[in-house]
């Protein structure tokens, strides 16, 4: 393989990795826009706060890695739980902005509160995965992009499992077809809703663990849901396929956009370019590329 293919196939490598990793995060949207029809604009901190858990159980030396990741589990699922019930039911019935307005107020007290309970040094989430590269040919990655990619592709099977095959998967998406419908033959919309956004904490909490080793957990952690919001609008917000794909397009363009545009501009090609693709795909398919297309008859 020549030096340039050899090139091209790292960094194309590179951008899948990621991008898979971005798309489990995505999945904490998807899985809540489908239920609710409301976008959790709270998902990079709810990925801040369960980094921020993990670190701290693992600073501790008696706490066994299976017992932090099993502990944050739980909490986040406790805590989606808690917020569905606590602060979102009230909402039920008012306007969407509602909802989404209460999610970016809620964005804004977990990272204030973050600092104030975790303190604000940036905490590191030690798994035993190693730091040798994984060769690939001519490419090579770090262990914790190969696990998280691992980690990412295992979900998304789980998922999809859940909701084609599982009695509570269909019912959850016969209420993101039609709530009203899916009420009147007797499902319990409330509690699909919850579930739902227990599910986005679980999501939550995979992402905290598997960014946080990657990057360190700190309050910037949470900026991890705005570099995701892409990938949502860009596979389609009420798309699980669309998730994993669009993550897959936009790790690609980012390492792309890096390895061929950053050096002749000085850097930062890759923190825009998803951006720029994300307008232009709304421009020509504003429901995204799997995204479910709504007519309205007046």
């Amino acid at each position: 393989m020549s030096e340039d293919l050899g090139f091209l196939f790292a960094l194309l490598l590179n951008g899948v990795s990621i991008g898979l990793m971005y798309s489990l995060i995505a999945l904490g949207f998807v899985l809540v826009y489908k239920a609710t029809d409301a976008i959790n604009f709270a998902q990079g901190e709810f990925v801040m706060v369960a980094g921020l858990i993990v670190a701290m159980l693992l600073s501790f030396e008696s706490v066994p890695l299976a017992v932090a990741v099993a502990v944050t589990l739980a909490v986040m699922i406790g805590f989606g739980f808690g917020l569905e019930r606590v602060v979102l039911r009230p909402l039920l019935g008012r306007p969407v902005v509602a909802v989404i307005m209460a999610t970016i107020g809620l964005a804004a007290i977990l990272r204030g509160l973050g600092p104030v309970v975790f303190g604000s040094e940036t905490r590191a989430v030690s798994l035993p995965i190693g730091d040798e590269p994984i060769v690939f040919g001519p490419a090579s990655l770090p262990p914790i992009q190969v696990a998280g990619a691992v980690v990412a592709i295992v979900f998304f099977l789980a998922f999809s499992w859940f909701f084609k095959r599982s009695r509570m998967g269909v019912a959850m998406r016969a209420v993101a077809d039609n709530q009203q419908v899916a009420q009147a033959m007797g499902i319990n919309v409330e509690r699909y809703f919850a579930l739902a956004w227990a599910m986005a904490g679980v999501v939550s909490a995979l992402g905290g663990i598997v960014w946080g080793s990657m990057l360190g957990v700190d309050v910037h952690l949470a900026l991890v849901g705005l570099k995701v919001f892409p990938v949502v609008i860009l596979g389609g917000l009420d798309s699980i396929g669309g998730a994993l794909v669009g993550g897959l397009i936009i790790g690609i363009v980012e390492s792309l956009a890096a390895g061929y545009l950053d050096p002749y501009v000085g850097g930062g090609t890759k923190d825009f370019a998803p951006y720029v693709l994300m307008i232009l795909v709304l421009m020509i398919r504003p429901y995204g590329i799997f995204g479910k297309r709504k007519i309205e008859r007046v």
